[in-house]
């Protein structure tokens, strides 16, 4: 009886109420939004560094190499000698070291020359096909192959850099072999094949020692090479981009970025420092916007106070014409309160299934 009283008052004056409704929806609305999307920023970024304990690379800003050599969302820092990186990928701290070289791309997706292990290391099985094998064979990520609409046997060319628009290269065609599973990481928008097909695409073509701007880190071949031989691993004088690090214990991760700064030309940045320093500089602005949603909520609050004391004001006879027919002032304060929690309940669920 009394919710069915607080019902129907609060929509005694719909305007008062819709308003402080969509306060309420709106507050809510954003605090939730703003829970869930830093929930999934953290664990996206979490997933994607399990098993990486340094990152080597060229010397530059250490968020950027593991932006660019984890993420793949940014420039990378330069590349680095094959050969040189190689006698610390073998190093008896290392367990497992994993060669990333950035070729081209594919209508704005990368191509990246790697080894098997990178698969392993995200969980991605393969769904179709198999995995590359032989030079200018790939294996593409799940989104790529659903998007893209590519399948076992289909040939395309990369483009130059990474701008879907760069410059094709139609000397060598990339055939793909496999198609990944999906795993929600970054290895989804991604375009596997062997090391040596980056070394071989730009060495055919005559990259330039020295890239244009936009181009840092994309792997170019000093040297002559013939186009009809395929190129291996045991090429002298290549480079890479970066190589993702896993040690058999913590005493590589505590001592490498010294020793690797003090006698190479190279850097390893722990991905777990760099990602805590972006969540700190993410989190300023994601608390600036909590802020700015409890600021909307106590509004609201305010607003449905400032409604209900007005209607307490103009409804004294209908409260006074109540107590004389027997009701107490605790069935009155009931009303009152059934009528607030209803607002909020409202607000609440809208609020709810914005998300």
């Amino acid at each position: 009886m009394i919710a069915k009283l607080a019902w129907k008052n609060i929509w005694f004056k719909p305007l008062n109420t819709i308003l402080s409704v969509i306060l309420l929806t709106s507050s809510v609305a954003i605090i939730t939004t703003l829970v869930l999307v830093e929930k999934q920023f953290e664990e996206k970024f979490s997933s994607n560094i399990d098993g990486v304990d340094l990152v080597m690379g060229a010397q530059g800003s250490p968020l950027q190499l593991i932006l660019s050599a984890v993420y793949q969302v940014d420039a990378p820092t330069g590349n680095i000698s094959y050969d040189s990186a190689k006698v610390w990928m073998q190093h008896p701290f290392v367990q497992k070291a994993i060669p990333l070289a950035f070729g081209d791309n594919y209508r704005g997706y990368k191509i990246l020359g790697t080894t098997p292990d990178y698969l392993d290391k995200y969980g991605a099985e393969i769904s179709e096909g198999k995995l590359f094998e032989k030079n200018f064979e790939v294996v593409i990520g799940s989104d790529i192959a659903q998007k893209l609409s590519l399948k076992i046997g289909d040939e395309f060319f990369g483009s130059h850099g990474d701008a879907a628009e760069g410059e094709v290269h139609d000397h060598y065609a990339y055939k793909v072999v496999g198609i990944a599973k999906p795993t929600g990481k970054v290895v989804d928008n991604l375009i596997l094949c062997t090391i040596p097909s980056v070394w071989q695409m730009h060495g055919g073509h005559g990259e330039e020692e020295n890239p244009a701007h936009g181009e840092e880190g994309h792997v170019h071949v000093e040297g002559e090479h013939h186009e009809e031989a395929d190129m291996t691993l045991d090429e002298p004088g290549m480079e890479i981009t970066a190589v993702l690090l896993k040690f058999r214990n913590k005493m590589g991760i505590v001592t490498w970025p010294r020793i690797i700064a003090q006698n190479t030309k190279m850097q390893v940045a722990s991905p777990a420092i760099e990602v805590n320093r972006l969540f700190s500089l993410f989190g300023i602005g994601i608390s600036a916007l909590q802020y700015l949603a409890y600021g909307i909520m106590l509004i609201s609050g305010i607003s449905i106070f400032i409604a209900l004391y007005n209607t307490l004001k103009e409804r004294e006879n209908e409260f006074a014409l109540m107590r004389v027919n027997g009701a107490k002032r605790l069935q009155l304060l009931k009303v009152v309160m059934s009528e607030s929690l209803l607002l909020c309940v409202v607000g609440f669920i809208f609020g709810r299934n914005k998300e």
